[in-house]
């Protein structure tokens, strides 16, 4: 395949400026009270078989695949009618379980319940309550779920069995374990028939409790007092949770675990059943995550049957998704690995890899599924341009490749028919809203069904400009969005703001909609503000050399990428060099100071949200990965900490923390807070009682007013 052409430093997309309105963060922030309106229109659709559904709250609609026409399918007044009474209060859950069977599975209140649209009746209902994790499987119409800390399964016919007892915050069933890394979303595994489950168990008694607490609402005539709510949170080289997968026999109801050794630091992850349901398949990793194992067992006994992979780095392998078999070949699996450098798929047969079915200087991104006629695997991938993501089909037998989306351009997500013959493509592009196609994947042919207005449509918008510069290894390509201020005159100077991220598994600039621009860009450039944003190595999307540049010296090779961006900015004649600010959350906001800290003289502002100070206090998965233990890399943790630049703090530099943030704990603030009064210098602090990571609903536009504000007072 031919890559086109990068994006060239001059690409820029112009918007007319003919409006009249001015935003605010009411429209522009996803806490606001305008902010629905202000965001791309879409289509809720799923598939029924080959058969596409548009879905809304009171109608669903068919769709005809070759012109895009609807058709009242059925609407949520005659589903209550078949039902018989029961309430449903909106259609947007619904989903089509059987491809063959004109049955819709729908939830009222405290159930789930099945609906024949052509029969018009009810056929089945299972009770639900309130639960911490649940998972259904469509074959058997068990569910397996977790209440009160303990793990439950009611059959199809509503026969309901406790698993376990002894759940509690110590003993965990059922639920994602490893602090959700290695791309752990959940802790229940059904095979295929729904008759054995695979469940996560974590036994956390021996990982210590960091200290959160819980501040109530308050009101004027009862004094309540805050209570302890403690995390367990394993810190870098401190002691782990330890972790065993269960599997419960249906029709037993016999539980047996896997044999799979001392869980003493190791992490199992990306469990996966065979066709035939009686074995699971799971990827075992080291602590120090540089080994990892694709290891079978028997699931009726639990006995390990055979290691059929592995795979060896001296920085760190990552396992990500579990292993899908091929539905016309229950002998043959498709494993996904970084291990020529780029995220790739390839195929394993009786337990044993055939061929590499990808390859390229590109990222596979997802799997979407299969065309079992044609033996097709589809997924997207940025083989294109590394900041687009397009479809694609890659032949089983024969190995060929195609691209199959409409149009080569921006960043597509796509939904597959059941057969694999039929592909939704939603789609952006830096001037287009959304667009979504039809497309036949036999023929390639794309019919446009959907093609969103422009929601921005009478205000005044800035010009968002994209390119690329080189990272400070002089080679490799950086690319970075600016958001040009509000009227831009390039005689004028302006107050420009670095906006970072720059830490692993994220990006911030893409070919979406004006090149995957955050709306709050777009305030700040109303308010007379240039913004800047680039990705720079550590970041995802561009191979494993690229991510792991940072490895054990997290924050340095990004923040010399970072400054390759300042000075890029410097040539630019309308940027004012003395008044350049920075902000960021999270790791953004770990880059934020550093930068401040290490650059004391070119950053004259910040907003550090929620930032790591130090990463011997971060959780063990994540930091281990990256940086490996403190005891084994005193240097890299100690070159990379913050508390020690406390001193050099020149600027303006604004902390923001969540109360109760149980990702970024509030022990780095304090402690960066702490080593600043003991140096002289003078942070200033805010904190949101009661909030996590990151601040929900509407305290989000009180958030951004505060950031906004801040940099009014001082950068402006």
């Amino acid at each position: 395949m031919i890559r086109a052409a990068l994006v060239a430093a001059s690409m820029m997309m112009v918007l007319p400026m003919v409006a009249q309105k001015q935003f605010t963060l009411e429209d522009l922030n996803f806490g606001g009270t305008n902010y629905r309106n202000m965001i791309p229109q879409n289509r809720s659709l799923r598939w029924w078989g080959d058969q596409l559904v548009r879905v809304a709250a009171d109608t669903c609609w068919t769709v005809n695949l070759k012109n895009g026409k609807e058709k009242v399918f059925f609407t949520r007044a005659q589903v209550n009618k078949w039902m018989g009474g029961d309430t449903v209060r909106s259609l947007m859950g619904i989903t089509f379980p059987y491809a063959d069977q004109s049955l819709v599975a729908l939830g009222t209140v405290g159930k789930v319940q099945m609906v024949d649209f052509k029969a018009k009746k009810q056929v089945w209902s299972q009770n639900r309550g309130e639960e911490q994790a649940a998972e259904w499987n469509k074959e058997s119409r068990a569910v397996a779920f977790v209440k009160g800390d303990n793990l439950y399964v009611t059959d199809g016919a509503g026969q309901t069995r406790q698993l376990t007892t002894d759940g509690s915050r110590d003993i965990v069933y059922g639920q994602a374990v490893h602090r959700n890394e290695f791309g752990i979303m959940g802790g229940l595994f059904w095979n295929p028939a729904g008759t054995r489950l695979a469940f996560y168990r974590m036994d956390q008694s021996m990982v210590t409790d960091y200290p959160l607490i819980d501040v109530p609402e308050m009101d004027d005539t009862t004094r309540y007092i805050a209570t302890p709510a403690p995390e367990k949170y394993p810190m870098a080289g401190q002691t782990s949770h330890k972790v065993t997968v269960g599997i419960y026999d249906l029709a037993t109801g016999q539980t047996t675990y896997l044999q799979a050794g001392d869980p003493t630091d190791r992490y199992f992850t990306n469990i996966a059943w065979n066709p035939d349901g009686d074995m699971v398949y799971m990827m075992e990793l080291n602590r120090d995550q540089n080994d990892c194992r694709l290891v079978s067992y028997d699931a009726a006994t639990g006995r390990r049957i055979a290691e059929l992979y592995r795979e060896t780095h001296d920085k760190y392998v990552e396992p990500q998704t579990p292993i899908v078999f091929l539905p016309w070949d229950k002998n043959s699996f498709i494993m996904q690995s970084q291990k020529d450098g780029y995220n790739h798929l390839y195929l394993f047969t009786d337990g044993k890899q055939v061929k590499q079915l990808t390859r390229g200087n590109w990222v596979v991104m997802d799997m979407l599924g299969f065309d079992e006629k044609g033996h097709n695997i589809f997924f997207t991938a940025n083989a294109e341009n590394p900041i687009q993501k397009n479809v694609y089909r890659v032949n089983v037998d024969g190995g060929t490749m195609a691209r199959v989306d409409e149009g080569g351009r921006g960043w597509h997500d796509a939904a597959l028919s059941a057969s694999g013959k039929w592909l939704i493509d939603s789609y952006q592009e830096p001037d287009v809203p959304r667009n979504i196609a039809i497309v036949n994947t036999t023929d390639g042919k794309a019919v446009r069904y959907f093609t969103a207005p422009d929601p921005w449509q009478g205000y005044t918008v800035p010009e968002y400009r994209c390119g690329s510069i080189k990272a400070d290894d002089g080679v490799t390509d950086l690319y970075y969005r600016m958001v040009m201020p509000v009227g831009f005159d390039p005689n004028k100077k302006y107050p420009t703001v670095v906006y970072v991220y720059g830490g692993p598994h994220a990006h911030n600039v893409d070919a979406r909609w004006h090149y995957c621009s955050r709306s709050w860009e777009t305030y700040m450039a109303q308010r007379g503000y240039l913004l800047y944003i680039m990705d720079n190595r550590g970041s995802e999307n561009r191979g494993r050399d690229f991510e792991q540049a940072t490895f054990r010296q997290l924050g340095q090779v990004e923040m010399r990428d970072q400054m390759q961006g300042v000075n890029f900015l410097r040539t630019l004649q309308y940027v004012d060099t003395a008044r350049i600010g920075v902000h960021g959350w999270s790791f953004g906001g770990f880059m934020t100071i550093s930068l401040m800290t290490n650059y004391p003289d070119v950053f004259k502002v910040g907003v550090a949200g929620g930032p790591v100070i130090d990463w011997k206090w971060y959780e063990v998965m994540y930091g281990e990965r990256y940086m490996d233990t403190p005891q084994t890399n005193p240097d890299g943790y100690k070159k990379t900490s913050l508390i020690n630049k406390a001193a050099d703090l020149k600027g303006r530099l604004q902390l923001i923390i969540g109360l109760n943030d149980p990702t970024v704990v509030p022990q780095h603030a304090y402690s960066f807070l702490k080593a600043c009064i003991a140096a002289g210098t003078q942070p200033d602090f805010y904190v949101y009682p009661g909030q996590g990571h990151n601040m929900r609903g509407h305290q989000s536009v009180h958030l951004h007013e505060r950031i906004t504000r801040y940099f009014d007072d001082y950068l402006k």
